[in-house]
């Protein structure tokens, strides 16, 4: 005959023990410029910013890689938790791109369009090549 205070541990492992796989996603993000081509050596963070495991007890589970595109323009990231997770990526000669996306597939493949850069912007209005003689 189990002691209650057996069974009560025996029935905490067994919870913690169900909840011991977190789901994960294969993620592939594939970023191209605004006429579809692909974009080579483009730098690709991806931060997991919102979610819990259960294996660890309630903690946040903290995720974060950084790599870059190949000459296809695409890059694969190893399995992450599911969740929130934030994708930022920064190239040359386009502006940068961040959004947050929810992920809570298996697999999932994410295409980002980078948009040619903006032309520079004043707030000064132009000033006159020579200065005005008195």
């Amino acid at each position: 005959m189990m002691t209650r205070r057996a069974a009560i541990a025996m029935g905490a492992l067994c919870a913690v023990a169900a909840y011991a796989d977190t789901p994960m996603t294969n993620l592939r993000i594939e970023v191209t410029n605004d006429i579809g081509k692909p974009v080579d050596r483009a730098g690709v963070v991806v931060r997991f910013i919102k979610g819990r495991s259960a294996a660890k007890l309630g903690k946040k589970v903290i995720k974060s890689w950084e790599l870059r595109t190949n000459s296809e323009g695409w890059v694969k990231i190893p399995p992450i938790p599911q969740g929130e997770i934030l994708i930022q990526v920064i190239a040359r000669n386009y502006q940068t791109y961040g959004e947050t996306f929810d992920v809570s597939e298996e697999e999932r493949t994410i295409q980002v369009k980078l948009a040619p850069p903006q032309k520079q912007f004043s707030s000064h209005p132009d000033l006159p090549a020579e200065p005005k003689k008195p």
